[in-house]
């Protein structure tokens, strides 16, 4: 097979078996979510109004981290308590009971999303026969996509997919700015998939083309690493990417200034390497073990997006510099990212949540 990724061949790809090794080698043994200590107050109606906490981007799904609570999760201990969603029984992103339960049953799970009417739903192809049987594919909706793809003739069947994706409908999303939104799919599929051992992240705009099973088995397996992720394209720099952030109208440079400037104060170098590779991320594609570390490190990283701005990638960089414990990441060239998936672009614009409850 051509190109950088280079799978076993089909028919060593159809004997795969989800790798069962525990890892004793993780820093961190125990991983404790923070959630709402009073727990009678955990009763009540979802309303967006009332989500939102005084002057902050934090809410009640998120709990509101102080930078004191900030600074301490980055310390690597045998046991970490950090915020990582889903702080509130009131902070919303609720899904159905049946999805819950099948959710559960998942051990390795491709998933995507798209909110706000967003983009169209890709069928994965290229998977064997042997993930078609073990892997979960999950695209989350919410009630807005589910009508635009309704109206498009795309309905969902009675045993809730369409074609290999099962999707999940979910309600009372907790941010008015959609990126928000996807980003607690995209970095906490270790909440939304407690049993899950290994999750593969696809942006909406990209068509998984490739058979999870062997993703693994190539990125994560074979070189003993526990995350994988594409390097950027075009810079290394985070200092860099926030101007084309800004240029681009991606964030405002207000936001952007208030980001860089704590991480300028932190210490974060201008132009950080990782292992001689840029750490500097593309994260349309993220593949993962579900590992203490690794689920620290995206609860890490969804704070950041949180706190600051929804572009991942200007916090990526920071996170991986100030956490010392993940050290087995996979940062793989861009070729390997075009053999991973086939990119559609953006159909449409999300439609951001307005205050109408």
């Amino acid at each position: 097979m051509s190109g950088c990724l280079k799978l076993l061949p089909s028919e060593e790809l159809e004997r795969l078996e989800i790798s069962n090794d525990m890892d004793s080698r993780s820093p961190i043994k125990e991983l404790v979510y923070a959630t709402e200590s009073d727990r009678t107050s955990t009763e009540g109606i979802f309303n967006l109004s009332t989500v939102y906490l005084e002057g902050a981007r934090f809410n009640l799904f998120t709990g509101n981290q102080t930078l004191e609570q900030r600074e301490q999760t980055f310390k690597v201990t045998e046991r970490a308590e950090v915020h990582c969603g889903f702080y509130s029984k009131r902070g919303g992103f609720r899904v159905s009971d049946e999805d819950k339960s099948y959710m559960l049953t998942c051990k390795v799970v491709v998933s995507t999303c798209a909110f706000g009417g967003g983009d169209d739903l890709y069928q994965p192809i290229g998977m064997s026969e042997t993930s078609l049987q073990k892997v979960c594919y999950v695209a989350f909706w919410d009630e807005i996509t589910l009508a635009a793809q309704e109206a498009q003739g795309n309905k969902v069947d009675d045993s809730h997919f369409i074609g290999k994706w099962r999707i999940i409908i979910v309600r009372d999303l907790p941010f008015r700015d959609q990126r928000l939104n996807g980003k607690i799919p995209k970095m906490l599929p270790h909440r939304l998939f407690p049993n899950s051992r290994y999750s593969i992240w696809v942006d909406s705009k990209s068509q998984f083309r490739r058979d999870p099973l062997g993703v693994l088995e190539a990125l994560l397996w074979r070189s003993n690493h526990e995350l994988a992720i594409s390097e950027h394209g075009a810079r290394s720099s985070v200092y860099d990417e926030a101007k084309a952030v800004v240029k681009k109208n991606k964030a405002t440079p207000e936001e952007v200034k208030v980001q860089l400037t704590q991480y300028h104060q932190d210490g974060l170098p201008e132009d950080k390497r990782f292992n001689g590779k840029k750490a500097l991320a593309e994260a349309s594609i993220i593949v993962r073990k579900h590992t203490p570390t690794t689920n620290l490190f995206m609860c890490l990283w969804f704070n950041e997006v949180v706190r600051f701005t929804s572009r991942d990638q200007l916090s990526f960089p920071y996170v991986l510099w100030r956490l010392k414990g993940l050290n087995r990441i996979n940062m793989f060239p861009v070729c390997t990212r075009k053999d991973l998936v086939n990119s559609m672009g953006h159909i449409r614009k999300a439609k951001p949540l307005t205050n109408s409850k």
